[in-house]
């Protein structure tokens, strides 16, 4: 749904109750596990977020609670959704001089540090996003990682694919930092 101002709560829930019931808009739903996807454009980003189980208690935490999307150009509706499968959220993001809200399911949860979710129907983009929290007990680091793949699937993000892929890039720079930001932060921020 594209919009020429901020849409507003009661707007976001109605869009969201009438694709309640769409399915996903790609076949190849769960093959973020897999991080190769023909046909798609494939974006991999990860970031030491430091050495320990507190930094990743903390970056689980993070994940469970939606933390990756709190950029200022970004609303998620809503923050205190499950992460479940089948749990539905809006992206409300501002760009070029419009606002465009994209709707995603869950599609599976591997653990509290791991989930992935799928655009329905009315998204701008056909694709998967998984987001992954990993402590690697071997030296102790603690990962925070995005695998996505994606392609056009509105004809406004097809005519304008070159500047869909930089709010793409965008997206998981200004995650990477948000997950960065939480997990350094001396007082948790929750």
């Amino acid at each position: 749904m594209f919009c020429s101002s901020k849409p507003s709560r009661n707007s976001i829930n109605a869009f969201m109750s009438a694709q309640q019931n769409q399915k996903f808009s790609y076949r190849e739903v769960g093959y973020s596990r897999q991080g190769q996807t023909r046909g798609y454009s494939i974006d991999h980003n990860r970031i030491k977020l430091g050495q320990g189980v507190d930094i990743f208690e903390r970056a689980k935490q993070a994940i469970t609670q939606w933390k990756m999307f709190d950029m200022p150009w970004i609303d998620l509706c809503w923050p205190d959704t499950p992460i479940e499968p089948g749990s539905t959220v809006a992206v409300v993001i501002s760009h070029f001089g419009f606002w465009s809200v994209n709707l995603s399911r869950i599609v599976f949860v591997e653990d509290p540090s791991s989930f992935a979710y799928g655009t329905l129907a009315e998204h701008a983009e056909s694709g998967e996003e998984k987001f992954s929290v990993i402590w690697n007990a071997s030296d102790d680091s603690v990962w925070y990682d995005i695998v996505a793949f994606s392609k056009p699937n509105h004809a406004l993000a097809k005519i304008g694919y070159p500047l869909a892929r930089l709010l793409q890039k965008r997206f998981a720079r200004d995650s990477v930092a948000a997950m960065k930001r939480f997990t350094e932060s001396p007082r948790s921020p929750w």
